[in-house]
């Protein structure tokens, strides 16, 4: 990956120097399909890893599958989660796989350690080990087992390209984006399901629609609505505790939505009116080049923000800040995640993050 298309986002300072930089790029697109803004190139091509996990869950949803199920908000937020694998998560997940009429065993996406510290150590102190219901993409993979009995297909193999679940599913996608399905770089996640790569325009584009869904068809457009009204209810489901796609859409109130990926990647959607009255949905796309991961010793995490990386919620908030959409309120609520000290082991300040974020309009 060259850094020709990125641009200083976030600095590191120590002392009176910049000590390290975060590089990225973003776009800011309307609904109609025009560039709001952007840093650095907002054609570049990257993969949109777990924020696509809202499009996956999507042609479930307008083919019925939420009605067929009996499946709660609560439930299909959590489809559309990177979840911190916590005891109400877990409660939430197995009673929709009960629904579904699959079992913890029917998942394909691993396990790994839980992010969550808390309750990390619980699982420690009671014995237990993570489980593939732990997993962050369990949700995600609990919703494509549910296509997949929805239309009678196999279930043994719904992680495959080929299989007709994720057909269909790169079949929405890439449409939602204003592209075609040979326009989608596909590649395989973490947890070994298709993941795709698209320009950071057409992502963005992808979650405005999805935000203001007017000029799709009619199924399509309230299963958008089904899913968005969904994760903002229920933004714990989405995340977790102290993490900035939790707290960023209970700060928002039903505005607007996030949804975080690996390796830097950030999704935001506006809808019609968060910015005021007549304000048009927006769709905000950010990419960090070095991956915007933070050591995994877990004294480094700041006290309160999670596991969450350290620029993405940066570029943000001062993204919507520029924009005008930042209320006083959510940058009050939100302090935690913006610029902010650094401090060492011994809790002396020594440094500060902060936004370099220059957008150019149009």
């Amino acid at each position: 990956m060259s850094q020709a298309g990125y641009v200083p986002l976030v600095e590191v300072t120590r002392g009176p120097i910049v000590e390290s930089i975060h590089f990225g790029a973003l776009a800011v697109v309307d609904a109609a399909g025009r560039l709001i803004a952007s840093a650095g190139d907002p054609h570049m091509s990257s993969y949109l890893r777990s924020s696509a996990k809202p499009f996956q869950a999507l042609p479930f949803v307008e083919r019925g599958g939420v009605e067929h199920f009996g499946i709660t908000d609560r439930e299909l937020a959590l489809m559309c989660a990177s979840h911190s694998g916590t005891d109400e998560h877990l409660s939430v997940l197995t009673g929709l796989q009960k629904k579904i009429g699959i079992n913890e065993s029917d998942l394909l996406c691993g396990t790994h350690p839980l992010s969550d510290h808390t309750m990390a150590d619980a699982l420690h102190d009671r014995g237990e080990q993570p489980t593939p219901n732990r997993h962050n993409c369990s949700g995600k993979h609990t919703g494509m087992l549910a296509h997949a009995r929805l239309r009678n297909y196999p279930l043994t193999n719904y992680i495959d390209l080929g299989h007709p679940v994720q057909h269909t599913i790169i079949e929405t996608f890439a449409p939602m984006c204003g592209l075609e399905v040979g326009d989608v770089i596909v590649g395989i996640d973490g947890c070994s399901v298709p993941t795709f790569a698209v320009p950071l325009y057409n992502a963005a584009f992808g979650m405005a629609r999805l935000c203001d869904p007017d000029t799709l068809n009619a199924k399509r457009a309230a299963a958008c609505r089904q899913i968005t009204k969904a994760m903002m209810a229920n933004p714990d489901m989405v995340a977790g505790p102290a993490r900035f796609d939790t707290e960023f859409m209970t700060a928002a109130k039903g505005s607007m939505l996030s949804k975080a990926g690996a390796e830097g990647y950030q999704i935001i959607g506006l809808l019609p009116g968060a910015m005021g009255a007549g304000s048009p949905a927006l769709g905000i796309a950010v990419k960090i080049s070095d991956g915007d991961l933070y050591s995994n010793i877990r004294p480094t995490f700041p006290p309160g923000m999670g596991n969450d990386s350290r620029a993405r919620a940066l570029v943000v908030l001062a993204v919507l800040d520029q924009l005008g959409a930042l209320s006083p309120e959510m940058r009050k609520t939100l302090s935690r995640f913006n610029e902010r000290p650094i401090r060492n082991w011994r809790g002396l300040e020594v440094g500060e993050l902060r936004a370099k974020v220059k957008l150019q309009r149009g």
